[in-house]
């Protein structure tokens, strides 16, 4: 079978040691049986190593930071389009989501530019602030929390003990077992990823995570479940396997059902020794070890591309079992133009 051409924008170049999705994103879209594709990189910042990896991204344009807003970002991807002709757009970082959610009906109606993302509701309803209440809307348990806004109120009259988990709004969490690194933790989450803090019951348990695909309809397309096999010090899944859960996959398509879910999320879970399970987070994106789900049979990338294209995609209805995936770091050589290049520019 032929492949389509189609040009495809994605975001999350930053394979770091807390990697974002994008490289995974773009190894799925080019391991696609349907679709052809050229890779437009969206970066935030010039040592993004996604960048210079020109054998997975054949060109990079910077973006506005997302405090910029809206109008700044529409600015710049149309120039970006004058140039690429865009197909589809892939955000994949929770702090620039809204910007691109607002943007997605203009995108569509003036340039043609496809995006699946989940609504506005549906990403602010699972907002760590918001999540209490999501989980008792949708029958799901969830640690105990509050939101904070000084450290003063770590102090105040509550029925969380200590252990403790001090999560920012965006990004990065910390298991804090007294006031003070409470106080500590508070003031560098806060200092990198700004206010509100959630404070949250440390639950004690196995973690597991969901990487998951809903069409909109409350079907779930994929669905691929797995358990951390060794963490990083930011908690941050350095191998991981493919696990059989049926409990797991049960509360998955239960939750994507009541919600309508659209495009990627990630579930974070605690499985307790009594078999509960307790949802931590939703990352309405695809997560970095996403290309797990490819190794097991299923391209959640390819997928989401051709229903954003509005394609009708029959779910998948099997994964391999494990599966594992070991992430690694090498050494980039980057020539010194290409890093002043994309630095002055804003291309490369």
């Amino acid at each position: 079978m032929q492949r389509k051409k189609i040009n495809i924008a994605v975001t999350g170049l930053n394979a770091i040691d807390s990697p974002g999705p994008g490289i995974s994103v773009i190894r799925a879209l080019r391991a696609s049986k349907v679709f052809d594709v050229r890779i437009i990189g969206l970066s935030y910042e010039t040592m993004e190593p996604g960048i210079y990896m020109h054998e997975l991204v054949d060109k990079t344009y910077q973006l506005p930071l997302p405090s910029a807003g809206t109008e700044t970002l529409l600015k710049r991807l149309q120039y970006i389009h004058t140039k690429e002709k865009l197909h589809v757009i892939i955000p994949n970082f929770d702090s620039e989501l809204f910007n691109f959610i607002k943007l997605s009906d203009v995108l569509k109606n003036s340039m043609n530019i496809c995006t699946f993302l989940p609504t506005t509701e549906q990403f602010e309803a699972r907002s760590k602030a918001n999540l209490d209440a999501f989980g008792q809307k949708n029958k799901v348990l969830i640690p105990k929390s509050k939101t904070i806004n000084h450290p003063r109120e770590l102090n105040a009259e509550n029925d969380l003990s200590y252990p403790l988990v001090i999560k920012g709004k965006f990004y990065d969490a910390q298991v804090v077992y007294s006031f003070e690194q409470a106080t500590s933790a508070f003031n560098r989450i806060s200092s990198k990823w700004g206010l509100p803090i959630i404070v949250q019951e440390f639950v004690q348990g196995q973690e597991v995570n969901v990487t998951v695909l809903g069409d909109g309809k409350g079907n779930t397309i994929g669905a691929v479940p797995m358990r951390k096999q060794y963490i990083t010090d930011k908690g941050k899944a350095w191998s991981g396997i493919s696990i059989s859960d049926e409990k797991l996959l049960a509360l998955t398509h239960n939750l994507v059902r009541s919600t309508k879910w659209r495009g990627a999320m990630e579930l974070e879970i605690i499985r307790t020794d009594d078999e509960d399970y307790y949802l931590l987070e939703i990352n309405p994106r695809f997560p970095a070890w996403v290309f797990l789900a490819v190794g097991c049979g299923q391209n959640h990338p390819e997928a989401l591309v051709r229903m954003a294209l509005g394609e009708e995609v029959n779910p998948y209805d099997q994964y391999d079992v494990g599966k594992l995936f070991i992430r690694y770091a090498y050494d980039m050589i980057v020539n010194l133009d290409e890093f002043e290049k994309i630095s002055t520019v804003g291309e490369l």
